[in-house]
């Protein structure tokens, strides 16, 4: 096992800095270029997941603030001004990731946050829509309240 293999298993921090050292001084042929390329895509997933999270909350508590009216906190108001902020944020710097809140990407973390929903509410997940009520577009108006 070479140097830079060896201190990707045993010392992550030297690798990042020892590789970050030869980038910057042009010397690619002496790079770890397969572990630096997995970790581009573990950060990218990363991010995505970051992402899928965040509205999977902003979603939970858009579904508890429509089904349970007498509930309505400042706790929920702030955790959803704050989940839609942290993902224009995540949007801002990483444009890319936007096609994750259509199809696929939503419809995943609407189950997930129907499932959220119904464990903090105790109401039935069947009382919730089958598929996600909310445009793209309210979800992120910081003044959409259902």
């Amino acid at each position: 096992m070479n140097r830079l293999a060896h201190d990707y298993e045993q010392d992550f921090f030297q690798w990042t800095q020892h590789n970050a050292q030869l980038l910057r001084e042009g010397k690619l042929t002496e790079i770890d270029c397969i572990h630096i390329a997995e970790e581009l895509e573990s950060m990218g997933k990363r991010d995505r997941r970051e992402l899928m999270s965040r509205l999977t909350v902003l979603l939970a508590h858009l579904l508890k603030w429509q089904f349970q009216p007498q509930r309505r906190s400042a706790s929920w108001q702030c955790t959803l001004r704050e989940q839609r902020r942290q993902i224009v944020k995540l949007l801002q710097d990483s444009p890319s990731l936007k096609p994750c809140l259509y199809a696929e990407g939503m419809d995943e973390a609407y189950l997930d946050a129907v499932e959220m929903a119904a464990d903090e509410t105790g109401l039935a997940v069947s009382v919730f829509p089958g598929n996600c009520p909310y445009a793209i577009e309210q979800l992120l108006d910081k003044t959409f309240y259902p």
